[in-house]
């Protein structure tokens, strides 16, 4: 799809995220968070994983954008956010994260607030809780 269709197609809320390198980003959207990659070039990427959708932009994309001069490589992001995916089961998803080297903040524990999650740092510096429902 032509990208002015494409963002023509946008709703509701939409999450953008910032990355160094779209393919190996991706490496981490497949395997920790178990997400379908819809599209996916060397500046853009669209994921999926049931009815959340989310894009990925390479910095480079960004060089006309406000933001641009905020993106050194040591310059963390997504501070102050978490970015939930409901339904990724984050026993599963800490697994994957541990055996691929990405940074586990928080192991998957129950909630006082009805939910099993699992705080997950990705390559990218973006926190990333992964959760199900407790039964009950």
């Amino acid at each position: 799809m032509p990208a002015p269709d494409y963002g023509r197609s946008l709703k509701g809320l939409t999450i953008n995220l910032l990355v160094r390198d779209v393919a190996a980003a991706l490496a981490f959207h497949r395997a920790v968070l178990d997400a379908e990659v819809v599209y996916d070039d060397a500046d853009f990427a669209v994921v999926r994983r049931g009815d959340a959708e989310w894009m990925l932009h390479a910095d480079h994309t960004y060089r006309d954008h406000p933001l641009h001069g905020s993106l050194g490589p040591d310059i963390a992001r997504g501070i102050g956010a978490e970015i939930r995916l409901h339904g990724r089961d984050p026993d599963a998803a800490e697994a994957v994260a541990r055996e691929l080297g990405y940074t586990v903040l928080d192991g998957a524990a129950d909630k006082p607030h009805g939910l099993r999650e699992v705080y997950i740092v990705d390559a990218d510096g973006y926190l990333w809780v992964p959760d199900v429902p407790l039964e009950g």
